[in-house]
């Protein structure tokens, strides 16, 4: 008994799953048909090709289903024709081959572009994106270099600040002291000049007695 097969749906297996079944459709025949053949070649149940045909394949081969039932309908009027000579048959058979081959490889191709296309587009845009976080890690260190260059000022500024705050108390202190100095110096030279206001005057006449000067 063939094991049956679990892991994802490759590109080949749509591929063969999408070939059978039209050639089935071609020729007439049923899906599940179809469905079983697949199963049986690529070792899945034909449940699940039914689901894979009519969940993901189907929908991106519409041309090339119509294409098919048309040629089914041709097939059936020549057989209702009694037209069924060997060579005519065998030539309609191969071309009609080749017509679908060529569909489905058209099919697989713009497929397998739209996903290299949208690939280019995410890397294109992943590349801008990078682009942009760098731009923005640059922009925010510029922004902290000069935040921090303004720290320093800020430091600066304030230790120069105390220190002119620092001067000013002194020369302050250094003033007032010298205001109280010259305060007691004009006291004491004001008192000097009451005392030397006060003291009498005395000159000696000339009979050698002192008498006081008013």
């Amino acid at each position: 008994m063939t094991a049956v097969r679990q892991d994802a749906w490759s590109p080949d297996d749509d591929l063969i799953l999408a070939e059978v079944t039209l050639r089935h459709i071609r020729e007439g025949s049923t899906q599940l048909s179809a469905f079983e053949e697949v199963g049986q070649r690529i070792a899945r149940t034909s449940a699940a090709c039914g689901f894979r045909w009519n969940s993901c394949v189907r929908k991106r081969y519409d041309e090339a289903i119509g294409l098919a039932k048309q040629q089914r309908q041709k097939r059936n009027y020549l057989k209702k024709q009694g037209i069924s000579t060997i060579s005519s048959a065998d030539r309609l058979t191969i071309d009609e081959g080749e017509s679908v081959k060529s569909e489905l490889l058209s099919a697989e191709s713009l497929s397998l572009e739209a996903i290299i296309r949208y690939l280019r587009q995410w890397k294109g845009t992943v590349q801008e994106m990078s682009r942009q976080i760098r731009h923005l890690e640059k922009e925010l260190k510029e922004k902290e270099d000069r935040l921090n260059e303004f720290r320093e000022v800020n430091e600066r500024l304030s230790k120069e600040v105390n220190e002119v705050q620092t001067d000013y108390q002194v020369v302050n202190d250094d003033y007032k002291a010298l205001i109280r100095i010259m305060d007691r110096a004009r006291r004491l030279a004001f008192l000097t000049e009451e005392v030397e206001e006060d003291r009498a005057r005395f000159k000696m006449d000339a009979n050698g007695n002192l008498e006081r000067i008013e």
